[in-house]
């Protein structure tokens, strides 16, 4: 008797294949990333790091449909990303709640274009208000709400139209330290309990390795991935771990390999 097994293959959840873009200008062309790969796996949280203008920004818009590679793909799921979809949640830094909806119109309004009954809005709604700790502000309107409040209100409208990957383009950049300490610690607690994939954009070394499963440092431009750096610190994380000498560690790695990429860009 003959038994026969079948082989599944593993596959990333994102891969970024030989990606480059090159941006036309009057004087001629700029090429902004260098032919980058790179995979995420499902559930991960991966920060990208590097100097200002290494291309970390444009590797997120492309991910998201918003730029076009000029080389390459972008798989999500196996499949090539061909323009924005829903399948993408993104969040920015600077705020883009609609004003003229309360902070529950804002998180249901994907289930809303998307024909979910009022019931099921409610729910959901109802969920993230809990999980980012703003029950008793769903009633409120953007301009009532601080910063730090209205990206926990981006994040949940992000997560609440069940995306395949969520995409975080630098969202606490514009927030004090203290708020922005605390969006940190409220966004693990959103993706601890959602186990979704992120891929997450930022300048602050402390940020990405607090964040992070793996950090991916980004050279000078144009930009490719210079080292990929695993964070093997003890899950779930606390802000107290930000003063162990494990974190430290990782700390002074990356800091020295940004330095090196920031002089050359001087």
């Amino acid at each position: 008797m003959t038994s026969t097994h079948t082989t599944q293959l593993w596959t990333p959840k994102l891969e970024i294949k030989e990606v480059g873009k090159t941006f036309k200008t009057k004087s001629g062309e700029t090429s902004a990333l260098e032919k980058t790969s790179f995979s995420i796996n499902e559930g991960e949280f991966v920060t990208i790091l590097g100097p200002s203008g290494c291309g970390k920004s444009t590797v997120l818009r492309i991910v998201g449909g918003l730029e076009e590679a000029t080389t390459g793909e972008v798989l999500l799921d196996g499949k090539a990303i061909q323009g924005p979809g829903p399948d993408r949640g993104m969040v920015f830094q600077s705020y883009t709640l609609y004003p003229w909806l309360t902070v529950k119109e804002n998180i249901s309004f994907g289930l809303k274009l998307k024909g979910s009954s009022q019931k099921e809005q409610d729910d959901v709604a109802r969920h993230y208000l809990q999980l980012i700790g703003l029950e008793g502000f769903e009633n409120h309107y953007p301009i009532q709400l601080s910063g730090g409040m209205k990206q926990r209100v981006a994040i949940a409208r992000s997560l609440a139209n069940d995306p395949e990957i969520l995409l975080m383009d630098e969202p606490f950049g514009a927030l004090d330290a203290q708020t922005r300490n605390i969006m940190q610690e409220v966004l693990l607690k959103a993706w601890e309990e959602s186990k979704k994939t992120i891929l997450f954009i930022t300048h602050d070394v402390d940020e990405s390795i607090f964040l992070a499963d793996s950090v991916y440092v980004m050279t000078a431009r144009p930009g490719r991935l210079k080292k990929k750096i695993p964070i093997t610190l003890e899950r779930p994380r606390q802000f107290s771990i930000k003063g162990t000498t494990e974190f430290a560690n990782y700390k002074q790695e990356l800091l020295e390999l940004i330095r090196e990429e920031s002089l050359k860009s001087i």
